[in-house]
């Protein structure tokens, strides 16, 4: 049987703990079954932990970018990515906004259909936007954004994950889904409608599901994805429910992209008290995710 091509992880931004959580895995891979990877950016030593600077954010940036560049170039089958400092990177790169939209850009893939999803044991949600004050959202929202991004996870979640029907929850944006436009008319207006061309299309949509009630335990098993209208109406219950375990996976893309769904940490990096859990979880569903995408191809 042909050994698989490994998969490109990050290191990070090096003051992090990026780099102690990759050696502790790379010394354990074997004992934890995970998939074959190269580490990008194995020249860390010289960086302080928990000290950024100018060139740890060089560092972060010239590492993802080699990581894709071995992706795109046919010699990894997939990139994990390591956490970064975005105002680090932004300082050196004026039009940095996230390693998503970074990905995105370096496949050429519009930035709107690189959909995040948050993936842990217990959820899977999407926000439908992303890295824009709270005030925005609503101007944000529209029905084609909505229908557009909806068909790309359900799409992914046969793909990726191996669902062929996915049922997909849709949040409301206000409080108790707007109560019929008493607290808010975007339900009525945008997310329904949505709703109802993502239905006609044969897509297992349902909602505007009230946000409040959405992530109890009855309602996540009757949904294989929820899909939120703000970054944290879906970032608080996945960080809630698996924070130690939960994955960043970016759809829509042409290659396989996860990353742990936490920070630098610089707090704690170099005190060798980071945990490896979201790491570990990351690495693994990008070598099942690559895996599905073979089978499929």
């Amino acid at each position: 049987m042909t050994r698989p091509l490994p998969l490109a992880v990050t290191l990070g931004d090096p003051a992090g703990v990026g780099p102690e959580l990759v050696a502790e895995i790379r010394s354990r891979s074997e004992e934890l079954g995970l998939p074959p990877f190269v580490v990008v950016g194995d020249g860390a030593q010289g960086f302080t932990p928990g000290a950024p600077d100018r060139a740890s954010a060089q560092f972060a940036r010239q590492s993802l970018e080699q990581a894709l560049a071995m992706v795109l170039d046919g010699e990894c089958r997939g990139v994990v990515t390591g956490p970064v400092s975005k105002s680090g990177i932004a300082a050196i790169d004026a039009g940095f906004v996230g390693q998503t939209e970074f990905c995105a850009d370096a496949c050429g893939v519009e930035r709107d259909a690189a959909v995040m999803m948050l993936a842990g044991p217990s959820l899977r949600t999407v926000p439908m936007t992303v890295h824009c004050s709270l005030s925005e959202v609503p101007s944000r929202l529209s029905h084609d954004l909505i229908v557009h991004r909806t068909r790309i996870v359900a799409r992914a979640m046969h793909t990726d994950f191996g669902i062929a029907n996915p049922r997909i929850a849709i949040a409301g944006l206000n409080p108790h889904a707007g109560e019929d436009g008493r607290m808010g008319r975007e339900e009525i207006d945008i997310i329904a409608p949505a709703i109802v061309t993502l239905r006609a299309e044969g897509i297992d949509a349902t909602g505007p599901h009230p946000a409040d009630t959405l992530f109890a335990p009855h309602k996540r098993s009757t949904y294989d994805v929820a899909i939120a209208m703000y970054h944290d109406q879906a970032l608080v219950p996945l960080k809630t429910l698996d924070f130690d375990e939960g994955v960043n996976v970016t759809l829509g893309l042409p290659i396989v992209r996860t990353s742990p769904d936490h920070g630098t940490a610089f707090d704690i990096a170099g005190k060798g008290i980071a945990r490896p859990d979201a790491m570990i979880a990351a690495i693994r569903m990008a070598g099942e995710i690559a895996a599905r995408r073979a089978a499929l191809a």
